[in-house]
């Protein structure tokens, strides 16, 4: 079975803490944000959106890589 590489995975922790530190620095209240993994794909699937199709910067796998399964 293959599996993500050491720098694949890297990637991904990249983009899913970048996500996480954007939201916490953008909270307009006191209220402490939780790690949610399901919050941070939403915000996610957004920029991939826009890196890949709109702005044609970047492969889905590039962006953040993934087994296809």
């Amino acid at each position: 079975m293959k599996q993500l590489t050491k720098r694949e995975l890297e990637r991904q922790d990249l983009v899913d803490n970048s996500i996480f530190e954007l939201l916490q620095t953008i909270n307009p209240s006191e209220k402490e944000i939780e790690w949610d993994i399901e919050m941070i794909g939403e915000v996610r699937d957004v920029v991939s959106k826009l890196f890949v199709e709109e702005l044609k910067l970047s492969s889905e796998k590039k962006f953040y890589p993934y087994i296809n399964g």
